[in-house]
């Protein structure tokens, strides 16, 4: 029941972030919220997530907190899968390819960290690392 919910919620969440080009629910000229799209790996259904970014160089990084949760987020495991996707920010579709982090994962993290105290949070939820996920324009 509570994943229904959820899915349920971020889906309407993703609509409503795109019929208002971002001035409703996050976004904004100096909004912190994009929409993913991305594959599923093992289904193949195409979803929109609404995750918090941070501008970085040419493109954009998410992070794949989950809030703290003990497992990576399905959207991660989809991007590692299927890297070649699009995200939508403030009404404006851009095509991306994603990678994780790598060797920049705990510059970044510091940095988001330092932007966002949220991550800071859910970092001590879990004893799991936290991926790091750079989203390069195309």
């Amino acid at each position: 029941m509570g994943r229904f919910f959820f899915r349920f919620f971020t889906g309407m969440h993703a609509k409503l972030y795109r019929m208002t080009r971002g001035r409703f629910l996050g976004g904004g000229e100096d909004g912190k919220l994009l929409v993913l799209t991305h594959t599923g790996a093992k289904t193949g259904r195409v979803r929109d997530t609404p995750l918090m970014y941070m501008p970085h160089d040419d493109g954009y990084v998410v992070i794949a907190s989950a809030g703290g949760d003990s497992k990576h987020p399905g959207w991660y495991h989809n991007l590692m899968a299927n890297p070649e996707t699009s995200i939508n920010v403030n009404g404006v579709t851009i095509p991306v390819r994603a990678r994780d982090a790598g060797d920049q994962r705990d510059a970044l993290w510091a940095e988001v960290a330092a932007w966002d105290s949220r991550f800071a949070n859910y970092e001590s939820k879990t004893d799991r690392v936290i991926p790091v996920v750079v989203l390069e324009e195309q």
